[in-house]
Formats: structure tokens, C-alpha cells, sequence
């Protein structure tokens, strides 16, 4: 009998394994369909190139074998990294069959949500326009996210009956003070004294912002909304104060509000843009005009862009919170990281490199292994850091080392601080679920924080460890940007800092994008224009990454249809009570709306 029950037990989990391992390779052959698809569409004369924000446009080129798609309704899609973008609008620009650009902003809802990947391809199309080639954009209803892109275009549409949201930008946190005290959990915080505008531990603690804390949040969503309204004033010559007084008087929220205010040029229906397009040398027949996708276009376009004969810029991607040890994934392991960089400094074809840092920060330890290799390939070959949303506390500290940094206005960056967190669940233990914990030691501080509250010794010990990290962390800081350590010490104290205000303080060298990181590497390289931009990514292989890419994705699913609006702050708060022990993290992320 016990042959048979085991007999069976191995059966059916030989029949389930074969199942899930059909549905993930079924799964990998959508994706591949797909890919396939992309690369084999035809691009006719006169076509118009869509942007369609549907298509989401990531800061690196995801390793993930299953990027892109959807478990819940098995559709693939489409994904396009900021180098695929920046290669197809600059072919764009010169291939006769691209007439033009028609920006369909309906997928602003969740494609774009990094501020400087926005501000990066808006500035791409900048560049674009400079062939002479048309830029039109649409949508029903415009955020202000998604008019600040708009702007760039020579003419810009709203449907009658949409909408606009001029308002201004606000900045809000949530707290978790009261709800951790209804459940009687204890959070101790480790935080050097001069460290005031290190906020990441405020919702913990606190249940309002520190006045330090609301007082560089106000001045990084003016820094944005400045940047944001110098733009929408060069492109359509609406003053700044006059953008301000429709904003505080809420007068722009109608499409016919948003005419009469210059904000755009007509309330047309979307079948009357093929008039548009007529008007502006496209052919349009009965079945529509010729167009491409940005996605298809990049496919086509991102066949051959190597010349690797030729000298190498490589560009080395740092994008996620900082973590230790090894892996792939949605994190920056500090000593994968490491290893990749090793390998550029070491390989004799690459002559300079870009490390393109889109990270908030995290673990300390992995921060200064990454540091280190920094450290050892700027003494062989030039290095630029290109920043992205984020390269703040951790971010900040691996970009140091760098020869150049350079960074998008609405980059945050900055944050030089520190900070320990230590959770204590004792109480909640035992008087929410009668739980309680008891054990032996043999020294005092055995166990230290498990089976008694931290002592004053204890704290100490870890105080002794933050603050070295910050005396460790600013000296970095000091030496790699050549500002006095006093200087860096008054910057410093966990503030956050836009791109723009880092270069007026030193923190930055200029302001660009990825664009102008390749070109600054190139040049103290001396390659001239004979080079290639080769991207060094870490590809998981095998099965394991096949798995663990397909449990991110039901991770994901599940977050997504179970907490709806509120995945964002349930992700936040999971990120941030992770980051126990010593950690150099920024306070919040931002989007746009």
C-alpha cells in the first residue's frame, strides 16, 4: 500500500510539474511571437511614428524573461528601454520613410513614472525636431505629466469633451505612527544627530513631517514645477506668472479652458486628425495613413547598432535598491554589481564607461563594495555617472568615485546619510497574539535585541556603526567631488537635492541626460566619433531565473488586482521596514500626475 501511495504522490507531482512547465514555456513562446512580430514589421514611406505611452519605457533594459508580460490576461506587453528610445528617434530623424511624430499620450496612466525618463525623452524629441520633421500630440485628457511631454509639440489637440489638470504639484507622505502603536510595535531608530534631513525613518516615528523634512520636500516640488513650467513657457510663451495665476484659480480644467488659454491648439475629435495629417504631407486614405509604433520602430532600428570592431563605451546599469550579496532581479546586489564593473575595467576593448544610476539607495555594506570597484576603474579609464529618477543616499554614494556626474533636472539625488532601523515585535507578540519569547546567552549583549529590549549598550554599539558609516560616507564624498570636508558636511545631513540644485552645489557636474553621459565618456576617452556604446547586462539563464522571474510576475498580479491604488504605498512600506540594520535610503519617490 505505502508503494502505491508513494507511486501516485510522484505521479501527480511529475503530471502538475509537467503542466506548470508547459504553461511557462507556452508562456516564453507568446513573448517570442511576439518579439518575432515587432521585428518583422514593415515600415512604408510616409509614415508617422507613434508614441503611444501605453508602451512602457523603462530606465534599463530588463534582464527578465517574462518582462513585459501579462499573466492575467497572457498578452506580451510592449517594453522599450531609454537607450532603444534614444537609438530609434535619433535613426527617426534621418530615415526618409518617418515623415513625423504623433505623440498618443493615452497610456500616461502607469508607463511613465520616472521624472527624469520623462524629462529624457521629451528632451530626445527636442532633438528630434531639429530634422524638420513634424511633432503632433493628442490624448482626451492631459495630467500634467503627460502635457509637460505634450509641450514639445509643434501643435498639440485635446478631445472636446476631455479634460486638463493644471493645479500645481503636491508632495504628501503616509504615516505609520499610530498604526504601529495600535499594534504595539516598537520602532528603534539609530540616526546621527546632524543627519536632520534624513526622513526615511519619520513615518515610522512621527505622524506629521519634521519642519526640515517639509521644508526641502517644498523646495524639490518647486524645483520640479519650475522645470516644468520653464518648459511649457518656451513652447507655447505662456509667462510663468500667468501659468501660477490659472493654477491657484483653477481656470484650466475644460478642453475649452485649456484652448482659450494657449495651453493647446484645438479641441478636435481623433478622426479629424487625419485632416491634420493631410495638412502636413502625410497620405491618408480611406483605410488611415502609414504608421509605426515606437516598439516596432526600435525593433527594426536596434538590429545592427553595434560596431564592436570598433572602441567601446559600455554602459553599466545600476537600477534598484541596494542590497548585499549576489543575484539578478529588480535589485542592485552589491557584489554583482561589483563583478560587472570589474570585468569592464578589465576588458581591454572598453575604454571608458557610464555607469546610468537610477537607485534610492539601501544597504551600506553593499554601497562601499560597489564603491571600491568604482574606486580601482577610475584610476584605468574614464567614468561618467548618468543619473536617472534617483541617485540618492546609496545612489549617490557608488556615484561619487565618477569622474563626470551628470544628472536630469528632476533627478533626486543627495540624501549623504544614514540611518538604522531595528523593529520590535516583543510587545505586539505578546499582547495582540499571547506570543512570548524566552531563551539563554551566555554574554550580556548575546542575542542582542531578541529576547530583551536594545540596552543603553547596545544602542551605543550601533550608534558607534552609524555614525562610521557617515564619517566613511561623506569622506567618499569629500575626496571624489574635491570639496572640503566641511563644505560636504553642510551639503550633506540626508537632504535631498533636484539635479538642478545639486550642480549649483557641486554635487553634479552638469545637466543631461544618458545622451550627454556617452558623449562626455567618448571625449575624455579621446575616441572622437569611432566608437561603439555596448550595454554590459546581467542575463539570467537556466531554468531558476525562468521561475523566479515567473513567481515576480504572480507576485506582482496578485499586488496589482488585490490592493488596487494602494500597491504603490503597500510596496513602500515592504521596501522600507526590509531595510533593517545600517542603510543610506531616500525618504520617498515621486511621480508626476
Amino acid at each position: 500500500m505505502k508503494f502505491f501511495k508513494t507511486f501516485l504522490a510522484c505521479l501527480l507531482a511529475v503530471i502538475a510539474a509537467s503542466a506548470i512547465s508547459s504553461f511557462l514555456w507556452m508562456s516564453m513562446l507568446i513573448g517570442m511571437l511576439g518579439s518575432i512580430e515587432g521585428s518583422m514589421t514593415t515600415i512604408e514611406e510616409g509614415s508617422v511614428l507613434e508614441i503611444d505611452l501605453a508602451e512602457a519605457i523603462t530606465d534599463s533594459p530588463s534582464t527578465d524573461p517574462l518582462a513585459g508580460l501579462d499573466l492575467m490576461s497572457m498578452e506580451a506587453m510592449p517594453q522599450l528601454s531609454l537607450m532603444e528610445v534614444m537609438r530609434a528617434l535619433e535613426a527617426a530623424a534621418t530615415d526618409d520613410r518617418i515623415k513625423g511624430i504623433y505623440l498618443r499620450l493615452n497610456g500616461m496612466g502607469g508607463a511613465m513614472t520616472g521624472t527624469a525618463t520623462l524629462e529624457e525623452l521629451r528632451n530626445e524629441i527636442i532633438e528630434f525636431k531639429k530634422s524638420g520633421k513634424f511633432v503632433v500630440a493628442y490624448n482626451e485628457n492631459y495630467s500634467q505629466g503627460a502635457y509637460y511631454l505634450a509641450s514639445v509639440a509643434d501643435k498639440i489637440y485635446i478631445e472636446p469633451e476631455g479634460g486638463m489638470d493644471w493645479s500645481g504639484l503636491s508632495a504628501s507622505l503616509m504615516f505609520y505612527k499610530g498604526l504601529l502603536d495600535k499594534l504595539d510595535l516598537k520602532v528603534e531608530v539609530f540616526r546621527p544627530s546632524s543627519c536632520k534631513f534624513k526622513s526615511a525613518v519619520e513615518p515610522y516615528i512621527l505622524k506629521e513631517m519634521s519642519p526640515a523634512n517639509k521644508a526641502q520636500m517644498q523646495q524639490m516640488v518647486d524645483s520640479y514645477w519650475k522645470t516644468i513650467q520653464q518648459a511649457v513657457a518656451e513652447a507655447r510663451g505662456i509667462s510663468i506668472e500667468e501659468q501660477n495665476r490659472i493654477a491657484d484659480n483653477l481656470e484650466v480644467t475644460l478642453a475649452s479652458e485649456a484652448v482659450a488659454h494657449g495651453f493647446v491648439d484645438a479641441a478636435i475629435y481623433e478622426d479629424q486628425m487625419n485632416e491634420i495629417f493631410t495638412e502636413l504631407g502625410v497620405t491618408v486614405t480611406d483605410e488611415g495613413y502609414n504608421s509605426v509604433s515606437l516598439g516596432d520602430y526600435a525593433a527594426q532600428m536596434g538590429l545592427n547598432v553595434n560596431n564592436l570592431s570598433a572602441s567601446q563605451v559600455a554602459i553599466v546599469y545600476a537600477e534598484g535598491d541596494i542590497v548585499d550579496g549576489e543575484g539578478t532581479g529588480p535589485h542592485i546586489y552589491g557584489n554583482t554589481l561589483a563583478a560587472k564593473i570589474r570585468e569592464v575595467r578589465l576588458d581591454e576593448d572598453v575604454k571608458s564607461v557610464v555607469l546610468r544610476v537610477n537607485s534610492p539607495g539601501g544597504s551600506a555594506l553593499a554601497s562601499d563594495v560597489v564603491w571600491r570597484e568604482m574606486e580601482l576603474l577610475k584610476a584605468e579609464k574614464p567614468v561618467v555617472v548618468s543619473m536617472g529618477s534617483y541617485a540618492a543616499s546609496g545612489g549617490y554614494y557608488i556615484s561619487c568615485p565618477a569622474d563626470v556626474i551628470v544628472a536630469n533636472e528632476m533627478t533626486l539625488t543627495g540624501s549623504i546619510g544614514v540611518f538604522g532601523m531595528m523593529l520590535n515585535t516583543r510587545d505586539a507578540l505578546q499582547n495582540k497574539l499571547g506570543v512570548t519569547i524566552d531563551g539563554v546567552k551566555t554574554n550580556t549583549s548575546s542575542g542582542m535585541g531578541t529576547l530583551a529590549p536594545l540596552t543603553k549598550v547596545e544602542r551605543a554599539a550601533v550608534m558607534r556603526g552609524v555614525d562610521r558609516v557617515y564619517e566613511t560616507f561623506t569622506g567618499h564624498v569629500s575626496k571624489g567631488r574635491n570639496l572640503p570636508i566641511e563644505r560636504v558636511l553642510e551639503i550633506a545631513e540626508g537632504r535631498v537635492w533636484t539635479g538642478v540644485d545639486a550642480q549649483q552645489i557641486g554635487l553634479v557636474d552638469g545637466i543631461g541626460g544618458l545622451r550627454m553621459a556617452i558623449a562626455l565618456a567618448a571625449d575624455k576617452a579621446g575616441l572622437g566619433e569611432d566608437y561603439a556604446v555596448v550595454e554590459k547586462l546581467e542575463t539570467p539563464t537556466g531554468l531558476a531565473a525562468f521561475f523566479a522571474a515567473f513567481s515576480g510576475q504572480v507576485k506582482a498580479s496578485w499586488e496589482a488586482s488585490e490592493l488596487g491604488v494602494m500597491v504603490r504605498e503597500y510596496r513602500e512600506l515592504q521596501e522600507a521596514l526590509s531595510q533593517q540594520g545600517i542603510v543610506m535610503y531616500l525618504p520617498y519617490k515621486v511621480t508626476i500626475e
